[in-house]
C-alpha cells in the first residue's frame, strides 16, 4: 500500500469515528433539551442511524480529498514556485516547443495553491479564539527552511470539519425546533414540481438468489410445513366444501355463478404469475385496466375493449403469501392502474358476499369489470390462509369487483361457454370433493353443444412431458369421462412464457382440442425452446402454434447467465463467497510456495503451479478435515440440485464435474492469493514492522503534520483513560488487513499453528477470508452462470433456475376472449416485448372529475401512472396469436377446428 493510500484511510478512520461519537452525543444532548422542555415537540424525533452514518462518511471523505490536494498547510511564509519563478523563464517555457504544458502545469498548480490558501483558509488564528486555544488542532506552516516559533493556526481540515458538523447540527435544529415547512405551505408551482417528480413505491422483483433473503427462508420453512402438514393431512379444500350451504351442488351460488349468460357477447381476459417486480405486474394491470387497446391484427387495426371478466390463474404474489406480499406486490399495481371505490378500505373484511355497489341491486345488473381467481402453489404455502382471507373475503380488487367466495368455481358464459376454475392445491390435482361439483356440473347443468374452458394453475401437459411423470388423474378423468369432447380449451400459467398447441386432425376422438399456456402476468419469464419437443398428450398429437418468446429469443436469452449472474444476483456473493473460503479453509497458509518462483521460465512456473494445484486438491481429501468435508457436501448438495428427471449416472456426472469446477477454481484462487503475499514478503513491502504498521506510521505523519503544542492529545488519552488511542489503533490494524495476514503467516510457517492464540487465529483467518472472498465471488458467479447456461441450453435441465437467476421483467402479456354473438370464441394474446424501468404521475388522470359514487371503470384515464419513457406499453402492445374456437353445432359430433 503506498503512502496517499495509508494516509487517506487512516484519516478516514480517524475522522470517521471522531465524528460519530461527535453526533450521536450532540443528539443525545439535543434529546434531553426536548424531554426537559426547552425545545420544540419535533425534535423528539429521533434521527436514522443510517442518516448519521452517511453523513459521517460524506464529511469523512470530503476532508480526505481536502487533505489530499491542500494538505494540513495554515498559512504560507514564502511565495510558491509559481510566483516566486522567473517570469523570463516562465516565457521561454511557453516559446519552447513541446513545453507550454509545463507553464501550464506551474499555473495550475499555483492557482489551486492559492485557492487552497485563500479560499479554504481558517478565519483566523488560535490566538483570536483563547477560550478555545487549547481544543484547536493546529496546521503545519508552509516555510522555505525553518519557523520561528511554534504554530498558531488552526488546522483547515480541521475547520473543514467542523464547517460540516456545524452545518449538519444547525440544519438538524433548525428542521426539528422551527417546524418551518409545516407553517410554509408550497405554492401551486411547487405542487406540480412535486406531483411531476412522484414515483410510484414499487418493489424489485424477487431476488431468488440472494441467500441471504429472510422471504426466501420463509418461504422455505413455509413449504416445508405445508408438505408436511397439508398434503394428505388437512386440505382447506374440503373445509370449503364443509361449509356449504345446499345439498345440490348445481344450486350452490357458492361455486356457480350464472348471471353472465344472459348477455348478448362477453369479453373477457385471462393473467396469470403476477406480483413479482412492481413495474411488470403494473404494467400488465395497466393494460387490462385500459377501456380499450388499439392494436394492428392482420394489417388493420382494431380495437378490443376491456374485458368484463378477468380471470386470474393463480401465483398472486411471490416468494410467499403473506399480507406484505399481497398488498404490495399484488393489490397496489392493480389499484394504481384501475382504483377501488371511495368507500373501498383495505381492513374491510365481507361477511356477506357479494357487496354489491350502490343503487345495483343484483349480480347481474352489474356493469363494471369482475375478477375470479384460482390459487397456484404458491398461494398454498401457508396452507391457503392469506388467499381466504385477500380473495374470498374482500370485495375489490382495485376497480375489479370480487364477487368470489371459495377457491374454485364454475362461471356460465352466453352462448354455450362455461368456465371451470379449479384449485389443484400443492397435490397438483383437485379433491373428491371439487371433483363431485364439477362431475355433477357436467351431468345437470352443460349442455350436450356446450363448450368448457378449464382453468389450472399448473399445465400439466407440459409439466408432466418434461418431469416424465403423470399427474392430475381426477381431472384427466373428469374432462375425458364427464366432458367426454366439450373441453375445447385447457388454460393454465405457472410457466411464464406462452405457448398455444392445438391438436392435430385425426380420426381418434381428442377431449382438449387446445392447450394454452400463459404465465406473463408480472413474474420472471421462462423458457419455450425447452418445451420444443412436446407433442403428445393424453393420446392425442398436438402442434406448437405460438411460443412468446420464440425458441431463438429464449435460447439466446439464457446467455445472460454467463454474462449477467452476478450484477443480477449480486447477493450470492454473500454465500458463494463463505463457499469458496470452506472449500480451501484448511489450506492456509502454503509456506513451500517458493519452488514457483524459483523456477527460470514460464512454462516451468505454469508446470509447477499446476503440480502445486493437484497436490493440494490430494491433500484436501486425504489429510484436511473443514475442506473435505465442505467439498463432501457441496457435491452432495450438486447431485441433487440436478433434475430428478435424468438417470443417476447422468446427475452424478453432472454434478460432479460442477463441484470440480468450483473446487478447482477455489484452489487456484487460493495460491495466487498466497503466491501474492509471498512475493510481497520476499520484496519487503509486507511484514516489516509488526500488526500495528499502520498505526505506528500514522502517528509519526500526524506528529510531523498536525503538530499539538498544546497537549491535546495527552489530555484526551488521559480523560478516556487510554481508549482514545486503542481505539484507533486496533481499528487500523484490522484495517490493515495485508500486514495482519503476512505477520501471522510467517509465525505459522516458522512456529506452527499451535504457537498462536486463538485471538489470533480468528484474525487470520477473518483476514484471509476478506481478501480471498472479494477474489473468490466473481468466480464463483461466473462458474455457476456457466454451469446454468450449459445446462439448460444443452440438456435442456434447470428451466426454473436458469431464468429465475436473470429476473427478466420483459415479455409480458395475457390473453383477452370475445365471445362473439354468433357463439364463436376468438382469443387474443397481446403482449408488451419491453417493460418499462420509471413511470411519471399521469396528468390526465388526475384532471378527470370524479364524484364520490364514481367508479373507475368509468374513465377515460383509469391509471394512475403512465410510462416515463418511450415507447409506452399502450401505444407499443403488440398480438403475437390469434385464432377462432368456432362454436359446437348441434350437427357436430365432435369439435372442430
Amino acid at each position: 500500500m503506498g503512502v496517499d493510500m495509508r494516509m487517506n484511510l487512516s484519516l478516514f478512520l480517524t475522522i470517521y469515528f471522531s465524528s460519530v461519537l461527535f453526533i450521536i452525543a450532540f443528539h443525545i444532548i439535543f434529546i434531553g433539551l426536548w424531554y426537559v422542555g426547552l425545545v420544540a415537540r419535533m425534535a423528539g424525533t429521533r434521527p436514522g442511524i443510517w442518516t448519521i452514518v452517511q453523513n459521517c462518511t460524506v464529511i469523512s471523505i470530503a476532508c480526505c480529498v481536502f487533505y489530499s490536494h491542500c494538505g494540513n498547510r495554515a498559512v504560507h511564509k514564502s511565495k510558491s514556485f509559481g510566483s516566486s519563478s522567473d517570469p523570463n523563464l516562465l516565457a521561454f517555457l511557453e516559446n519552447e516547443n513541446g513545453s507550454t504544458w509545463i507553464s501550464n502545469f506551474l499555473r495550475m498548480n499555483q492557482l489551486k495553491d492559492e485557492i487552497c490558501s485563500s479560499w479554504f483558509a481558517p478565519v483566523g488564528s488560535a490566538s483570536d479564539y483563547p477560550l478555545l486555544a487549547k481544543w484547536v488542532i493546529y496546521g503545519e506552516l508552509v516555510c522555505s527552511g525553518s519557523c520561528a516559533g511554534p504554530s498558531d493556526e488552526i488546522s483547515p481540515l480541521y475547520s473543514l470539519w467542523a464547517t460540516f458538523v456545524g452545518l449538519y447540527i444547525a440544519n438538524f435544529v433548525v428542521e426539528r425546533s422551527t417546524g418551518w415547512t409545516l407553517t410554509h405551505p408550497s405554492t401551486d408551482l411547487e405542487d406540480e414540481k412535486l406531483k411531476r417528480d412522484m414515483k410510484p413505491d414499487f418493489l424489485d422483483m424477487v431476488p431468488w438468489y440472494s441467500g441471504t433473503s429472510a422471504d426466501l427462508f420463509k418461504t422455505a420453512f413455509d413449504l416445508m410445513v405445508s408438505v408436511t402438514l397439508f398434503v394428505g393431512r388437512f386440505d382447506m379444500r374440503m373445509m370449503q366444501a364443509a361449509m356449504k350451504g345446499p345439498t345440490d351442488d348445481t344450486q350452490n351460488d357458492d361455486l356457480l355463478y350464472d348471471y353472465f349468460n344472459e348477455r348478448e357477447d362477453l369479453w373477457f381476459d385471462f393473467v396469470a404469475d403476477t406480483g413479482d417486480g412492481g413495474n411488470s405486474s403494473y404494467t400488465v394491470a395497466r393494460l387490462l385496466a385500459q377501456p380499450s387497446i388499439r392494436t394492428v391484427i392482420g394489417g388493420s387495426m382494431h380495437t378490443l375493449p376491456r374485458g368484463n371478466l378477468l380471470l386470474i390463474g393463480g401465483d398472486l404474489a411471490y416468494p410467499n403469501p403473506s399480507s406484505f406480499t399481497y398488498e404490495r406486490r399484488f393489490f397496489r399495481p392493480f389499484e394504481y392502474a384501475l382504483q377501488p371505490p371511495p368507500w373501498y378500505r383495505a381492513e374491510h373484511i365481507a361477511l356477506d358476499k357479494p357487496e354489491l355497489p350502490p343503487g345495483v341491486s343484483k349480480m347481474s345488473e352489474y356493469d363494471g369489470p369482475q375478477c375470479f381467481i384460482i390459487p397456484g402453489n404458491h398461494d398454498w404455502f401457508d396452507g391457503l390462509h392469506t388467499f381466504m382471507r385477500y380473495i374470498c373475503h374482500k370485495s375489490w380488487l382495485g376497480g375489479w369487483f370480487l364477487p368470489q367466495k371459495k377457491s374454485y368455481f364454475a362461471l356460465q358464459l352466453p352462448k354455450g361457454w362455461w368456465i371451470f376454475g379449479l384449485d389443484l392445491s400443492l397435490h397438483g390435482d383437485i379433491d373428491v370433493y371439487q371433483f363431485k361439483f364439477f362431475a355433477d356440473l357436467c351431468r345437470n347443468k352443460v349442455g350436450e353443444n356446450d363448450s368448457v374452458i378449464v382453468v389450472t394453475h399448473e399445465p400439466n401437459w407440459l409439466l408432466d412431458w418434461y418431469w416424465q411423470e403423470t399427474t392430475g388423474k381426477n381431472v384427466s378423468h373428469l374432462i375425458q369421462e364427464y366432458l367426454n369432447g366439450r373441453c375445447r380449451l385447457r388454460m393454465a400459467g405457472d410457466l411464464h412464457h406462452f405457448m398455444r398447441h392445438s391438436a392435430t386432425r385425426s380420426e381418434k376422438p381428442n377431449f382438449v382440442q387446445h392447450l394454452l399456456v400463459n404465465g406473463c402476468g408480472g413474474a420472471f419469464l421462462h423458457p419455450t425452446h425447452v418445451f420444443r419437443n412436446f407433442e403428445k398428450f393424453s393420446g392425442t398429437t398436438y402442434e406448437c402454434k405460438a411460443a412468446y418468446p420464440s425458441y431463438e429469443e429464449s435460447s439466446g436469452i439464457a446467455l445472460g447467465n454467463i454474462l449477467k449472474f452476478r450484477k443480477k444476483n449480486w447477493q450470492f456473493d454473500t454465500i458463494g463467497g463463505f463457499i469458496y473460503f470452506i472449500l480451501v479453509f484448511s489450506m492456509f497458509p502454503q509456506c513451500n510456495l517458493v519452488h514457483i518462483l524459483n523456477e527460470e521460465t514460464w512454462s516451468g512456473r505454469l508446470k509447477s503451479f499446476s503440480s502445486t494445484i493437484w497436490s493440494s486438491l490430494l491433500y484436501i481429501f486425504e489429510h484436511s478435515y473443514v475442506s473435505s468435508v465442505g467439498s463432501l457436501t457441496l457435491l452432495m448438495a450438486s447431485y441433487s440440485f440436478v433434475p430428478s428427471k435424468l438417470s443417476r449416472r447422468k446427475r452424478a456426472i453432472i454434478g460432479g464435474l460442477h463441484v470440480l469446477a468450483h473446487l478447482t477454481l477455489a484452489l487456484l484462487l487460493m495460491l495466487l492469493l498466497e503466491l501474492g503475499i509471498e512475493i510481497c514478503i520476499r520484496n519487503h513491502l509486507l511484514a516489516t514492522s509488526g500488526y500495528h504498521t499502520l498505526y505506528e506510521w500514522y502517528r509519526s505523519m500526524e506528529s510531523e503534520h498536525f503538530p499539538d503544542p498544546t497537549g491535546l492529545r495527552a489530555r484526551l488519552e488521559q480523560w478516556t483513560l487510554g481508549l482514545y488511542p486503542a481505539c484507533i489503533k486496533y481499528l487500523m490494524s484490522a484495517f490493515d488487513v495485508p500486514e495482519v495476514m503476512a505477520v501471522t503467516r510467517i509465525n505459522i510457517c516458522k512456529n506452527g499453528m499451535m504457537s498462536l492464540s486463538r485471538s489470533v487465529l480468528i484474525m487470520y483467518y477473518t483476514s484471509v477470508f476478506i481478501y480471498f472472498w472479494i477474489f473468490s465471488t466473481p468466480v464463483v458467479s461466473l462458474i455457476f452462470g456457466s454451469y446454468l447456461y450449459i445446462c439448460i441450453n444443452w440438456f435442456h435441465i434447470h428451466f426454473d433456475e436458469a431464468f429465475s437467476s436473470l429476473r427478466i421483467a420483459n415479455y409480458k402479456s395475457f390473453t383477452r376472449f370475445h365471445i362473439k354473438k354468433d357463439g364463436d370464441l376468438e382469443i387474443f394474446t397481446l403482449a408488451v416485448d419491453k417493460v418499462p424501468k420509471g413511470w411519471k404521475f399521469d396528468p390526465r388522470w388526475e384532471s378527470e372529475v370524479r364524484g364520490p359514487h364514481h367508479l373507475s371503470h368509468d374513465r377515460k384515464h383509469p391509471s394512475k401512472w403512465r410510462s416515463a419513457s418511450s415507447p409506452d406499453p399502450v401505444r407499443s402492445v403488440r398480438v403475437v396469436d390469434h385464432f377462432t374456437i368456432e362454436r359446437t353445432r348441434p350437427s357436430e359430433m365432435e369439435p372442430s377446428c
